[in-house]
């Protein structure tokens, strides 16, 4: 089961969230996730997954408008399950909104949307990971929580 961690990253802290998502979803077995940045996508692995997750940083209280742009071409998203994750700045960035907003773009595109929620119990995770900068230590076990959540769903629902 294919899952990919799209993200764009200002600053690096987006790309090391990423990697704790795909380390936490690699536990889940039978599943093979790829990193990739906006800036190197692999669209032959993209036309095949079964999940995306997108991770943006929060600028002015949204998503990277890098990520808007891929998103409003992308033709190989829909029906696929869609999860998302940001980073911030600070406490009360925008992250939760940015997410919302993530969360928008990928039900038009026609993408089944999880985050766990509070299905699963602690770590509630509401819209998606988020972390300030790249994380503290329990911002960071929460991502690696988010990507193994994911990924059981993917093969839940696709297996």
């Amino acid at each position: 089961m294919k899952i990919a961690v799209v993200y764009y990253s200002k600053t690096g802290n987006t790309q090391k969230v990423a990697d704790l998502i795909a380390e936490g979803a690699n536990k889940i077995p039978n599943v093979e996730v790829k990193c990739m940045s906006i800036e190197a996508l692999d669209n032959d692995f993209l036309t095949e997954v079964k999940a995306v997750i997108i991770g943006s940083p929060t600028i002015a209280g949204t998503f990277a408008w890098q990520l808007k742009q891929w998103l409003d071409a992308a033709k190989n998203v829909g029906g696929k399950l869609g999860a998302v994750f940001a980073t911030a700045n600070y406490v009360g960035g925008g992250a939760e909104v940015a997410e919302l907003a993530l969360i928008a773009e990928l039900l038009v595109k026609g993408m089944l949307v999880y985050s766990s929620g509070v299905a699963e119990g602690q770590p509630f995770i509401h819209y998606g990971a988020v972390c300030i900068q790249d994380g503290d230590e329990g911002q960071k076990e929460r991502a690696r929580i988010f990507g193994e959540r994911i990924a059981r769903k993917v093969v839940e629902l696709f297996s």
